[in-house]
Order: C-alpha cells, then sequence, then structure tokens
C-alpha cells in the first residue's frame, strides 16, 4: 500500500481545506494533521515557513503555501486534471484563484473577527481544536479568549476597518449573488468538473458559509452556492468542461466588477507601496478610500500571475476576453 502524504491543516484555515479538496479530487492518500506539540518537531522540520498548509510526500519533501502545492501535484499527478484543455479557460481559472487567495480572504477574515457572533464562533472553533473538545470549561473559555485577543487586531494587516467595511461587504454580496446565476445551469465553475478556480474561491467561501454572519447571507437567497460549498468538500469530475463561450455570459461579471473594478487595482497599489518603501497605501475602489498596510506576499503572487499570463503562447483570444472584461491593462502594466 502506498503510504499516505501528510497534510498539516486547519479546518478553519481557507487554504488547507483548499488543499483537502484538492487531494480527495485527485484521490491522492493523506492523514489530515493538525499542528499540536506531538507533531511541532516534524512540521518545523519541513516547514521553510511555519505556516499551513504544509504537505509532506512519502520520500519526506516537504511542500508548502496552497497555490505551489497544487501546481506540483498538478505536474506530478496527470488523473483529474484541473487543465480545461483551454489557454483561455485556464487562464482565467488561474486568475480568479488568484483573486480568491488574495482579495476573497479580506471578506473570510472581516467577518470573522469583525462581528461578535463571528468571533465567538471563530475563536471556540480553533480553541477546540488546540485543546481538544473533553478539556475542562474553563481551559476552552481561557483559550477562546486568547485567540481572539489575539487575532482582532490583526484585522488592520488585511485592510478591514471602519472605513472599508462597506467596501469588503460590497463585494462579499456581489460575489455570492454572481456565483448564484453562473451555476444555474452547471456544478462548478467551469463546466461539469472542478478547474483550479474552484478550489481557491470554495476555500474562501466554505469559510464564510461557516461563519454565523456570511453564513446566513449565504443560506438566505443562494441555495446553489450553499450546494456548491458542500459539493466542494468531496468534489467530484461529473462531465466534461465547457467552452468558455458558454461560460462567458455568467463568468465575465466576476471578471469585469471584482477583479478589474476591485483586486487590480487594489494590487497594483499594494506593490507601488512596496516599491516605494510606504508603510501605508490608499486606492480608490468604486469611489472610495480603500486604505491598508502593504503586503509583501501580494505583489509576489501578482507578479507570478503576470508571467503565467506572458507564458501563454497564443494570447490572441485570451487577450480579446481580458480586454472585454477590463482586465487587459492591468496585466500588460508594468
Amino acid at each position: 500500500m502506498t503510504k499516505p502524504y501528510r497534510l498539516f491543516g486547519a479546518e478553519l484555515s481557507p487554504y488547507s481545506v483548499k488543499v483537502r479538496s484538492y487531494f480527495r479530487y485527485k484521490n491522492l492518500p493523506f492523514e489530515w494533521l493538525r499542528r499540536s506539540p506531538a507533531t511541532e518537531a516534524e512540521f518545523r522540520a519541513h516547514a521553510k515557513v511555519p505556516l499551513i498548509p504544509l504537505v509532506i510526500t512519502p520520500e519526506g519533501q516537504g511542500i508548502g503555501d496552497s497555490t505551489p502545492i497544487i501546481e506540483h501535484f498538478e505536474a506530478h499527478v496527470p488523473a483529474n486534471t484541473l487543465s480545461t484543455g483551454d489557454p483561455v479557460a485556464d487562464f482565467i481559472s488561474a486568475l480568479i484563484e488568484e483573486y480568491a487567495d488574495e482579495w476573497m480572504n479580506k471578506a473570510m477574515f472581516h467577518y470573522r473577527w469583525t462581528y461578535e457572533p463571528d468571533r465567538k464562533s471563530g475563536a471556540e472553533r480553533i480553541a477546540r481544536m488546540m485543546v481538544g473538545d473533553e478539556a475542562p470549561a474553563e481551559q476552552l473559555e481561557g483559550a477562546a479568549k486568547m485567540i481572539s485577543e489575539r487575532m482582532v487586531p490583526r484585522l488592520r494587516f488585511v485592510g478591514s476597518h471602519e472605513g472599508t467595511r462597506e467596501q469588503i461587504e460590497r463585494s462579499f454580496r456581489r460575489v455570492i449573488d454572481i456565483v448564484e446565476r453562473h451555476l444555474a445551469s452547471r456544478p462548478y465553475l467551469f463546466g461539469a468538473r472542478p478547474a483550479l478556480a474552484d478550489f481557491g474561491l470554495w476555500g474562501q467561501l466554505y469559510e464564510l458559509w461557516s461563519d454565523p454572519t456570511p453564513g446566513a447571507l449565504m443560506k438566505s437567497g443562494h441555495p446553489r452556492t450553499c450546494a456548491y460549498v458542500e459539493r466542494m468538500l468531496n468534489p467530484k469530475a461529473e462531465g466534461p468542461f465547457e467552452k468558455w463561450s458558454a461560460l462567458e455570459p455568467t463568468l465575465l461579471p466576476l471578471l469585469k466588477d471584482e477583479i478589474a473594478g476591485i483586486f487590480f487595482p487594489w494590487s497594483h497599489g499594494n506593490a507601488a507601496a512596496l516599491a516605494k518603501g510606504d508603510e501605508s497605501f490608499t486606492v480608490t475602489l468604486e469611489g472610495a478610500a480603500f486604505s491598508q498596510q502593504p503586503q509583501k506576499y501580494h505583489a509576489r503572487s501578482l507578479a507570478a500571475l503576470k508571467e503565467k499570463y506572458y507564458l501563454v503562447t497564443n494570447r490572441v483570444d485570451l487577450d480579446a476576453v481580458l480586454g472585454r472584461a477590463g482586465c487587459l491593462k492591468w496585466l500588460k502594466e508594468a
């Protein structure tokens, strides 16, 4: 029997559940592990940075960061490929995954640590994972309080504060409306089987669905989106990918309104601030100021996305789609 992969993750980490869903889809044998005193030495021996998810292969190789993990296994495990076979759709899929990882995560973190019911739910669930369900109530309460006190101040790192509350929440509401319409005639974003975009977007939606405030918004008027969240817990290839021409009518609004309208202006503002060494930056999103501290990882992932764009050998059809969406100018901008 093949020795299983060891996947360090957490139920409340969108990037961890993203990789877990992917492993299930690829039928890769794995053990789901959490960091604890019993596993910490193994984790630190293989993790280049102390973050989850982390995969340890049967050969002892450590692979971190959800997107590189998926890219590694796509290159080595051909079964159930995420490639649609269409360069246009494949790049759009990568673009949506990048958007989900870097922008949709703001909504996930914002809702979880801004509102009292969500803070309480999130802190209690994390505390149970840390100390165990059998721990005394006082120990559980103490751990939950410590977690909440540690996480709430971190809202500023994702740009969540009173001045940006409505922008983040409006973006989330728009996304679930778009997804609800798009899933009217298909089980996954690109047809009858999941693509890369599904795992990125779903990881954030799954966490939002699990929290009281955004979960209530999703469960009120978005039945297809909620069914999709549950379907992606154990995704299956149910049929072929669709042609981009069939997907565009209901998926283009995500590219136009969210990615071109919000994500790209924000990500380029972040990269420009880092290049200048600024401690904060402000960009105008939908006519309102959005300010936060710049983050290095976002600039690196934007550069990686642009590299993927230039690796597309024939970009005529792709540029036409990106032009209609308003995304092209951002990818060509230095």
